[in-house]
């Protein structure tokens, strides 16, 4: 047989056996191998990572968000407290202003230098020094809280003193600026049973305004309409009808 012809029949026969074999399909577990690749695996990492990242973010987001609101309603109500504080302060500079000018107006020294004190006098000395003392804290200092303390060691001391009204009426004013409502009230009731005080129909205006802030209307209307009632031609009465028509 020549040679060519056997060349020819071993390549046939190589062939034959060699397609089955590259025809078959690959196995299934070359292809879970080829399916959990490392690149694959990594990529699926990094979607991970970047999914709990923005999950993350998110979060905190949400908390700084909180947190700002919290802080806006925090400087909204101290803007609001300060803008009390500075109203509260600037009546009560009026009113000694306007208390100022009223002792000026009434008493002159007998030498005919303007004094801090009141038509009544007590007979005792040391008492109208004492009062003497505290409204200057307040006119002269501007030491409302030395005042405070002035007026009480005042009531202790003489508690039947022709000054009892005026001093409650000064410490009534003294607490009104310092928010303290409570106190106020009580100094500015002591004021309003003295019927015949120049203070009463202001002390009755005060009750209705924390009357008022203390969420009571029906009985800040009715301080209002009884300084209106009884002192219609005051400046705390035209003050009660704004407040009643409010």
């Amino acid at each position: 047989m020549n040679n060519n012809l056997v060349r020819s029949l071993a390549l046939s026969l190589l062939v034959g056996v060699a397609s089955p074999v590259l025809a078959a399909p690959a196995p299934v577990s070359d292809l879970q191998i080829q399916n959990t690749s490392p690149d694959v695996q990594q990529l699926e990492r990094l979607i991970s990572a970047r999914n709990q990242l923005q999950l993350d973010m998110q979060r905190q987001l949400n908390q700084m968000s909180s947190e700002v609101d919290n802080l806006r309603g925090l400087v909204e109500r101290s803007n609001y407290e300060l803008k009390q504080m500075l109203t509260r302060q600037r009546e009560l500079y009026q009113e000694v202003d306007s208390l100022r000018q009223q002792l000026k107006n009434k008493t002159v020294a007998s030498t005919g230098k303007e004094t801090a004190k009141t038509s009544e006098y007590s007979s005792d000395r040391n008492e109208n020094e004492a009062y003497d003392k505290a409204v200057a804290l307040v006119l002269k200092d501007k030491n409302f809280s030395g005042a405070i303390n002035a007026f009480q060691d005042f009531l202790k001391k003489y508690p039947q003193s022709s000054y009892v009204t005026n001093a409650n009426y000064w410490l009534g004013q003294l607490y009104f600026s310092q928010n303290k409502v409570v106190e106020a009230q009580a100094a500015f009731i002591v004021v309003t049973n003295n019927k015949s005080s120049s203070k009463r129909a202001d002390a009755l205006l005060k009750l209705g305004v924390i009357s008022e802030r203390q969420k009571n209307n029906t009985k800040a209307r009715s301080y209002y309409q009884q300084v209106v009632d009884n002192y219609p031609e005051s400046t705390s009465s035209r003050q009660a009808l704004q407040y009643l028509q409010n």
